[in-house]
């Protein structure tokens, strides 16, 4: 018989939804699927209009924090390889209340982003390069739906199949950031830099606070995959794996653009929503000549599907985080049913599609009167305040399974021992903590240690507008979860306990 330290508590509900999972991901597909979750091109332009301070920062978080963050999630992503896996390791070690909260906000924030930041620079960039949309115009509104739905179609369909389109939007990445980097080397040759300027190096607390949140935004994503990880072939061998190698990659593909952008657009002249395509644009037009608009219109076509692609991956695993909430009683059970013929949580799709569209539509009216980068920087930082929220529960539950359920196998345990797990935690806790802060209360701190500035001047909307944007949306999201958690009270009292493999099945190594 299993002692209470080889048991756990799951529903009945669970145990029916979990016989649809099909085992479709192998390492290659997680490596690319992971990638195309950590790298987001939206925020190459917000990072570069910080100059090189914006890259000192860039590289300093990616060895203290990416680093031990890839460490933290490779130790308890391959011993706890639960569908729905962020949930599941924060119900274990805090229970379920607390899981059902970080699951949703960690789910919401996809549909926030899609249909917000993601959206916006899409449009803008289309409007730059293909033709003119128009703010808040008919075609504004048709484009961004359009943007929405194809990312949930794809989320839509069974993974064995829609798998490929991450694959593909990796691989997309690859070749739009490869291309750019060379045209900046051959551009460079021919006419020159407009120069890295090291002695701008020097780190200052304003650039640094104002830049904390978007960085963290940009390397998130290690865990995504296990949202998926009982269709995982093998998780306990290659989340690690793939942890490591899509960290290595991911990183570079944001230096490198990054470095190139600098290299050939004053910071002066970058801007937050279009500095990608501004550096595109100027430097196509220095090497190509008259080729430059047709290779423009293909880049942006590209950059547009890196974009989709984006809202498609994440989708994909946290749509069934928050369909694992659903059947597990932390969340309404409507959202818990996966389909049988596809495999997908396919009502939880087509509620992120709806959210994310009725959110977009919401934000093109009320900051219609406000210029399109204003826009694209309050809808960017309502997406990332919910995003960094959610890992203040994620991070330390990593720290407090190693104490709750020590009997559990781990196939790659931190280098460093316990030591190590605590160090790693702190940091990359402490950063969250800081991140959430300054985007949710973005000047406060800036203020205190007498580096603010004029609210209004830097994001084009009254402090209180955001605010109430920020701040109303959180405690909605807030509300939704404690009711979806009573909501989820009969599932909840049909709970079973079950031997521990049988909701972290063993696989072999």
């Amino acid at each position: 018989m299993a002692t209470t330290a080889e048991v756990e508590q799951t529903t009945a509900f669970a145990l029916t939804e979990k016989s649809k999972l099909i085992k479709s991901l192998r390492r290659f597909d997680m490596v690319f699927f992971t990638i195309c979750a950590f790298v987001g091109l939206d925020t190459l332009g917000t990072v570069a209009k910080n100059g090189p301070q914006g890259f000192f920062w860039l590289v300093l978080l990616a060895v203290v924090f990416v680093v031990p963050y890839m460490l933290l999630m490779a130790e308890v992503g391959s011993a706890f390889t639960e569908e729905g896996g962020p949930y599941e390791w924060t119900k274990l070690a805090f229970g379920r209340l607390h899981a059902g909260i970080a699951a949703i906000l960690y789910w919401v924030t996809n549909p926030l982003w899609v249909g917000g930041s993601l959206a916006f620079i899409a449009t803008d960039s289309w409007t730059a390069n293909v033709f003119k949309i128009g703010v808040a115009t008919p075609g504004d509104y048709i484009f961004k739906l359009v943007f929405i739905w194809i990312s949930i179609g794809v989320a839509i369909i069974s993974l064995r199949h829609g798998k490929w389109i991450p694959n593909f939007g990796a691989i997309l990445r690859f070749a739009v950031l490869g291309f750019f980097s060379i045209t900046v080397i051959i551009y460079g040759i021919k006419h020159g830099v407009a120069g890295f300027q090291t002695s701008q190096l020097t780190p200052s607390r304003a650039v640094f606070f104002g830049l904390v949140p978007i960085l963290l935004f940009n390397y998130v994503g290690f865990e995504l995959q296990n949202g998926a990880a009982e269709e995982m072939e093998n998780p306990q061998k290659d989340v690690p794996l793939s942890i490591l190698r899509s960290g290595i990659a991911g990183v570079l593909m944001y230096v490198i653009p990054i470095f190139c952008i600098l290299l050939v657009l004053p910071a002066s002249k970058v801007t937050g929503i279009g500095g990608f395509i501004d550096a595109v644009t100027l430097t196509f037009h220095g090497v190509y000549g008259g080729a430059a608009h047709p290779l423009l219109i293909i880049m942006t076509l590209g950059f547009v599907g890196a974009l989709v692609t984006s809202g498609a991956v994440w989708m994909i695993g946290s749509d069934r985080i928050q369909a694992v909430a659903s059947y597990d009683g932390a969340f309404i059970p409507f959202f818990g049913v996966f389909n049988r013929r596809l495999g997908t949580p396919v009502r939880v799709n087509v509620l992120s599609g709806v959210v994310s569209s009725v959110f977009s539509i919401v934000t093109i009216y009320m900051l219609k009167n406000h210029s399109t980068a204003s826009a694209f920087t309050v809808v960017l930082d309502i997406a990332i305040s919910t995003t960094l929220l959610s890992y203040l529960w994620i991070f330390p539950a990593a720290l407090k399974l190693r104490y709750t359920h020590p009997h559990v196998r781990r196939p790659f345990v931190h280098p460093w021992g316990m030591a190590g797990i605590w160090v790693s935690t702190i940091l990359v806790t402490a950063w969250i903590l800081l991140g959430s802060w300054v985007a949710v209360f973005p000047d406060t701190l800036e203020r205190v240690l007498g580096v603010g500035y004029p609210f209004k001047d830097s994001w084009g909307v009254t402090q209180a507008k955001f605010e109430l944007l920020t701040l109303a949306t959180l405690g909605v999201i807030v509300a939704i979860g404690l009711i979806g958690y009573w909501l989820g009270r009969d599932v909840r009292s049909q709970g079973v306990t079950v031997p521990i493999e049988t909701v972290i099945p063993p696989s072999p190594l």
